[in-house]
């Protein structure tokens, strides 16, 4: 039997979360690639929208990445994600998806390493849960 390999969907910001995975790349690291990124110009542009919608496409695992609190390129944006996320967490629980299954961090634009690591853990979680196979009652 195959082993079974995550697809996660990371919506990633421009100013900090995306750079900190560009430096992991010129810098060589090596993380698991089973990530899909996607460049966002804040993380609070990332709706729940998207990540239900990224939930309904297959995805078994959806990551958000933003500024450090108090570093936002566009000041409260990452504040507004926090909030967003917790509430979202809560719906999915009722919607019968585990909620460790969306995972906010903040990785810096030099925290390249951090990216890797987050990724990383993330990935093996998301392994160790194994497919989610929205029910069609669910997904609809």
């Amino acid at each position: 039997m195959a082993k079974f390999e995550p697809k996660i969907i990371a919506f990633a910001c421009n100013w900090c979360t995306s750079a900190g995975a560009d430096l992991a790349g010129t810098s060589r690291m090596k993380y698991q690639p089973n990530s899909t990124i996607i460049r966002v110009m804040c993380s609070s542009r990332v709706d729940p929208q998207h990540i239900l919608r990224a939930f309904k496409q297959g995805a078994d695992g959806v990551f958000v990445g933003g500024c450090h609190p108090g570093d936002c390129h566009y000041l409260t944006g990452n504040y507004n994600t926090l909030r967003r996320v917790k509430l979202l967490k809560k719906m999915m629980q009722d919607m019968g998806i585990d909620p460790q299954r969306l995972q906010l961090e903040w990785v810096s634009a030099a925290e390249g390493q951090k990216f890797v690591q987050v990724i990383n853990e993330f990935t093996d979680k998301i392994r160790k849960l194994g497919a989610l196979n929205l029910s069609k009652e669910t997904s609809n």
